[in-house]
């Protein structure tokens, strides 16, 4: 049995949708943002997936939170709560003194300087010894393999669960930076109120997901269209059984006002770049990170809008983790990490 620690290295992607946990450079803990709470004493009941899998049963005995909304925490305690439980699920060994915890966690880009001491707060109170943060686009940029510290202009658009944060970056620092409350839960509200206004059904966040991932689309003419979905839900009316099959061209159709605003916000970062870095990008292209970048044919619809190439990172579910985990390993030459606490 091992007598002692010193000290142990986390980095923490803290996402609106799910939360991974890096350590000793490999993922050790996966799971959705969500916390279930026991009503009678607000003690935590379960974290993750276990805590996932009550939203919406036993609502009279417990209440399921997410604690981040549109990237940045909403809940205090709630997030304290769950970044310790999910800390907890990380395999350890017996040690004979609880270890001292060095963390790396990313933040969106565009948190205020209060939404960082709440981050921060949230961190120090949930174990964190000594506590770095580092901007999302940076973390997802490091985990692509890009050399961020070089002076070449490289642009990221992480779509992730509540916020789309696109950053042009050089010399180690954000050069540009655009931050909106549009991305994959944007979408997945967009998918509700279709539901409800084409086919007359009430849905499920957790069913929006999945009619997104298996028929969601940025574009009416995909070469290699999905299949159609049957999805089973009750009348909005008559709370009676229904069933409808839902294609990707209906998906597309009402996701394009947000995929639009998405869009919009990338020419607005790419008019604030300067010409230097402009060329840089037009010749290295645009790269998409996070969940949403897996959305069928938005890469091609945005190369088409801007006629500038986007590419899809090799691992966009876990770029920006990676990129954390890098930044841990890497604390004492990075100068971009913001020494929290």
């Amino acid at each position: 049995m091992k007598l002692f620690s010193l000290t142990k290295e986390i980095a923490i992607d803290l996402g609106t949708a799910n939360t991974i946990i890096i350590t000793d450079g490999k993922i050790a803990v996966e799971e959705p943002s969500v916390v279930a709470i026991r009503k009678t004493d607000d003690k935590m009941m379960a974290v993750g997936r276990k805590a996932s899998a009550m939203i919406g049963r036993g609502e009279d005995r417990i209440y399921t939170v997410r604690p981040l909304k549109k990237g940045v925490i909403a809940d205090y305690k709630a997030c304290e709560m769950m970044i310790r439980g999910l800390i907890d699920l990380i395999p350890q060994r017996k040690t004979l003194f609880k270890p001292s915890i060095k963390m790396v966690v990313c933040v969106p880009s565009g948190a205020t300087d209060a939404e960082m001491r709440i981050i921060n707060d949230s961190c120090v109170h949930a174990g964190a010894k000594d506590l770095y943060l580092i901007y999302e686009p940076m973390a997802a940029a490091l985990g692509m393999g890009f050399d961020v510290e070089g002076p070449d202009g490289c642009m990221v658009v992480d779509i992730g669960g509540g916020t789309t944060e696109i950053a042009v970056m050089s010399l180690g620092s954000i050069v540009v930076n655009k931050s909106i409350a549009i991305a994959g839960d944007a979408l997945n509200n967009d998918i509700i109120q279709h539901m409800d206004q084409a086919h007359g059904m009430r849905i499920s966040e957790p069913t929006a997901e999945r009619i997104k991932m298996n028929v969601g689309a940025a574009m009416t003419d995909l070469k290699e269209p999905p299949a159609d979905m049957e999805v089973i839900g009750p009348n909005k009316t008559t709370d009676l059984p229904l069933k409808a099959n839902v294609n990707y061209k209906e998906i597309a159709q009402c996701l394009d006002k947000n995929i639009s605003n998405i869009e919009a916000a990338i020419l607005q970062a790419l008019g604030q770049t300067p010409s230097e870095l402009y060329a840089d990008i037009v010749h290295n292209g645009i790269y998409l990170t996070g969940g949403g970048a897996l959305l069928n044919g938005l890469a091609e619809r945005l190369s088409k809008r801007m006629t500038i190439d986007f590419h899809i990172a090799e691992d966009p579910l876990h770029s920006v983790a990676l990129g954390t985990g890098i930044a841990l390993k890497c604390i004492p030459k990075i100068s971009f990490l913001i020494h929290g606490i």
